[in-house]
Formats: structure tokens, C-alpha cells, sequence
């Protein structure tokens, strides 16, 4: 079986692969990175249109790319062995597609961050996180944020 880690390069999901791979290291893992292409933003925000350039779908996916691919290295620097890392667009919504890699890879579990890189839009719609675990329909383990360090002086 393959545990999927969902990583977008905030705090949280960097605790997510540290917790994974120290505790999971017998599976193989993929690393899924979800980005959303530029037709699926301006679909969600039709105003905002005017505010994209010709590059911004390119520089998008290379930065999903860049996360995934860094989001691997921290879990092979944790301990695990056999990792191999997505980007993958979003078509629809980003808990959708994470749902749906597990799906095709058969993910035995499914670990992601508490909370992402969404920001207000995860305040507004729900957390990634929180739809993953109602819908996965697999088991899913969701890492709390890593307590900030108390400043021993």
C-alpha cells in the first residue's frame, strides 16, 4: 500500500511530512502537490481576470512542481525510502483532487497539515484538511501545527 502526504509548502504540511516520516517509514509514499490552473481561478474569481498575465499558468505549475519535489526530499531526509512526488492541477477543488490521487494510487493512508497555504478562502469555504477527512472514505491523519518554541531567556 501507499500513504499519501499532501504538501503545499506551508508550515503545517512541512509538520505533516516531518510527523510521516518519522513515524511511517515501511510503505512507499507519493508527495501530491495540487495547484490551480489559471482558467479554474478566473472561473472562481471572474473580476480578478483582468489582474493575470500570460505567465502566471506557467509560473504556477513550476512552483507546484518546485513543492512537491522539495516536499519528497524532506520526506526521504525523515527517514523514508521510497518517495516519489506530484504536481497535479486542480480542476475542481484542491480536497477533490488530493481525494482523488489517493483514489488511483490506493493510498492506505492519507496525512496532510492541519492547515494550508488557502488562507482566508480556507476560513471562507472550509479547510483542505477537513474535507479530506469527511470524504476520503480511507484513513486519513491530519498533523496539528508544531507549537511555536518559547524563547528560553
Amino acid at each position: 500500500m501507499t500513504i499519501l502526504v499532501a504538501y503545499d509548502g506551508s508550515a503545517d504540511a512541512r509538520a505533516a511530512i516531518e510527523f510521516a516520516a518519522k513515524h511511517l517509514t515501511a510503505e512507499p509514499a507519493v508527495v501530491v502537490t495540487v495547484w490551480e490552473p489559471l482558467l479554474v481561478q478566473i472561473r472562481r474569481f471572474p473580476l480578478a481576470a483582468a489582474a493575470f498575465d500570460a505567465g502566471a499558468e506557467d509560473e504556477a505549475h513550476a512552483q507546484a512542481e518546485q513543492h512537491a519535489r522539495e516536499g519528497a526530499e524532506l520526506a526521504i531526509a525523515g527517514g523514508m525510502s521510497d518517495v516519489t512526488y506530484r504536481a497535479v492541477a486542480d480542476n475542481e477543488s484542491i480536497w477533490k483532487k488530493i481525494v482523488d490521487v489517493a483514489d488511483e494510487v490506493d493510498a492506505s493512508l492519507v496525512v496532510t497539515g492541519s492547515r494550508g497555504l488557502a488562507g482566508v478562502r480556507s476560513v471562507l469555504l472550509g479547510s483542505v484538511s477537513n474535507h479530506v477527512l469527511h470524504h476520503a472514505g480511507r484513513p486519513t491523519l491530519i498533523v496539528p501545527p508544531v507549537p511555536p518554541q518559547k524563547d528560553p531567556s
